[in-house]
């Protein structure tokens, strides 16, 4: 057990990308080894903070776990009687009372990585940031990502990432978590077809996306087959078109919102594993 506190160990296991459970007191009559509003995390291979010990805590671990390997898992209650007369798992606790503990489910929240802030990219980024994500923002122009400009996000819920790239932006790529989905729609076809490139070759990522035209894509697919060596099953891990057919609008905010719609449609049917 690590001697974080419970904050600390729910920022960690975010970090980390890995899921979690909180455990709370919820609610006791009678005695017991805590009072309502304790706390244990449950990670997968630690456990930060204490419900009491004993045999409910023991069990709360054990369930901890089980609800990690669940792709929808919802928050329960579990209650213990204790007594003399009831033995648990892991040994008796007599002290009395009845407590009742609120498992609640911490899953690893998707990470989208948007290559290219600009009209389309700063319209998505507003939408994005309203939700509980870890969301990269890179530019190769320092403009795109200054604080004047990024203003509008400084309320947001996701945990925002700004990488400033002037050179090779598709080097971080390779510092985004697997699992990302990542847009590529920067100002420059060249830098769109090597972060194309780079993504194909690194095959970790949820989803890949390119903003774009047929006759654009059709040049990408040529290039990517005859000077990079993809072969076309590989290709089809690109999406492009971006967002929903429905929305044709061409304005920036309104392909932003098709984007955000596709984008929240892949998390609800592929559950994050970290």
């Amino acid at each position: 057990m690590s001697d974080l506190n419970w904050v600390a160990a729910i920022t960690h296991l975010r970090t980390c990308r890995e899921p979690g459970v909180l455990v709370t007191v919820a609610t006791v009559r009678g005695h017991a080894p805590r009072r309502p509003g304790a706390k244990l995390v449950v990670g997968p291979a630690d456990t930060w903070g204490s419900i009491g010990g004993g045999n409910i805590e023991a069990v709360a671990i054990e369930r901890g776990r089980e609800l990690l390997g669940k792709t929808e898992a919802e928050p329960e209650l579990m209650e213990f009687a204790l007594n003399d007369k009831v033995i648990g798992e892991h040994g008796v606790q007599c002290c009395g009372g009845v407590v009742t503990l609120l498992l609640e489910p911490l899953p690893v929240v998707p990470a989208v990585a948007i290559f290219g802030v600009g009209h389309v990219g700063i319209e998505l980024a507003r939408i994005l940031a309203r939700h509980d994500l870890e969301l990269h923002l890179i530019d190769t122009r320092p403009d795109m990502l200054s604080a004047e400009r990024l203003a509008a996000l400084s309320d947001a819920v996701a945990r925002i990432h700004v990488h400033h790239t002037p050179l090779l932006p598709e080097e971080v790529l390779e510092q985004l978590p697997a699992g990302s989905h990542v847009l590529i729609m920067t100002h420059d076809h060249a830098e769109d077809a090597a972060l194309c490139d780079a993504a194909l070759r690194l095959g970790h990522f949820d989803s890949i996306g390119l903003i774009g035209s047929a006759a654009k894509w059709s040049r990408f697919r040529s290039r990517l087959i005859t000077e990079g060596g993809h072969d076309p099953a590989t290709l089809t891990r690109i999406k492009t078109p971006i967002g929903l057919p429905e929305i044709t609008g061409k304005e920036p905010a309104v392909i932003a919102v098709g984007v955000a719609a596709d984008l929240l449609h892949a998390f609800e049917h592929r559950p994050i594993t970290g």
